[in-house]
């Protein structure tokens, strides 16, 4: 092991003892530390972090500016082991703060993600049961990918037909309540997981081929894989999987559907939507707003909703 590697597993570990998970932050700096073994550096430059946070050449540019600024907090806590430790400055890569556009699935486009899913290849079987079961119960249940694969065996439970969703985004648990085919779908896959490990390793529900808890990266590289498959990725120079949907935008769809299926039936929207909100553990019910100006078909509707009462004011 590199003094870089130990360096950033002493830096996740006191970061995460002060309380921040840093699963993403993780992922993205390993992959630059790795980068820097590759190109012979022993310390952090700032050529050699702004050559790697600005890959792909066409990539997304609020993207590029949050890999700097996560190796910039890193560079800055090596500074004190290493002075040859450059901190890139400031302003390098700036980008305005914005929410990506959701990609909301057709129940079609997520049958097609299901299917693809099962057919990925494996030894014991549980990568593709598991990836397919995650991401079916992602598109159902409106979960953040990183609530899924926190889920123990022991919170799912297959009687009361609920998840418990522990220590979130925002530090808060909430009780998810499932559909009487989402159970049967998890007790399948249990099954079938408890068939095939018969040594349990890990309290997690959803595992992977080795028995391990399945990891943030292996999901969402194989959801990207998936997409490609189904039909909904195109190729891009130097990514295999190309750009496109997200694992998030099951999240997202999840909760736009819900949103329009409320208005098409003439649902009072704006007395529902804080439930929506709590079901989503969003911090606050303007999150959930958001998706009426981000999704146009549910703009749409709450514009004509709102026309609609203004003229029948008026008669």
């Amino acid at each position: 092991m590199s003094a870089l590697q130990r360096s950033l597993d002493d830096y996740l570990k006191l970061r995460r003892a002060l309380g921040f998970k840093l699963e993403s932050t993780e992922w993205c700096l390993r992959g630059f530390v790795d980068f820097l073994g590759t190109e012979g550096s022993k310390h952090i430059t700032t050529e050699l972090a702004l050559r790697w946070a600005r890959r792909p050449p066409n990539g997304d540019p609020f993207t590029w500016a949050q890999r700097l600024s996560r190796i910039r907090l890193f560079a800055a806590w090596c500074r004190g082991r290493d002075p040859r430790t450059e901190v890139p400055d400031q302003g390098l890569l700036a980008a305005s703060v914005r929410r990506k556009p959701p990609f909301i699935f057709s129940e079609e486009q997520i049958a097609n993600i299901v299917r693809e899913a099962e057919k990925l290849p494996c030894r014991r079987g549980m990568r593709s049961s598991t990836l397919s079961t995650m991401f079916g119960l992602l598109a159902v249940a409106g979960l953040r990918i990183s609530e899924a694969i926190a889920l123990d065996r022991t919170d799912v439970d297959l009687q009361e037909g609920q998840l418990a969703i522990r220590n979130t985004k925002f530090g808060k648990n909430r009780l998810v309540p499932v559909s009487t085919s989402t159970v049967a779908a998890l007790r399948r896959y249990a099954k079938q997981r408890d068939r095939a490990l018969t040594v349990v390793t890990t309290p997690a529900f959803f595992v992977s081929e080795r028995g391990w808890r399945i990891t943030d990266w292996a999901t969402r590289y194989n959801f990207a894989k998936v997409s490609r498959a189904a039909g909904l990725r195109a190729p891009a120079e130097g990514y295999r999987h190309g750009h496109g949907p997200r694992v998030h935008d099951l999240r997202h769809s999840f909760a736009a559907r819900t949103m329009v299926a409320w208005y098409r039936a003439g649902v009072d929207v704006e007395r529902e939507l804080p439930k929506l909100s709590a079901y989503l553990g969003h911090a606050h019910v303007n999150d959930t707003y958001w998706y009426i100006e981000a999704v146009p078909e549910l703009l749409q509707l709450a514009t004509e909703r709102v026309t609609g009462q203004r003229e029948g004011g008026r008669r």
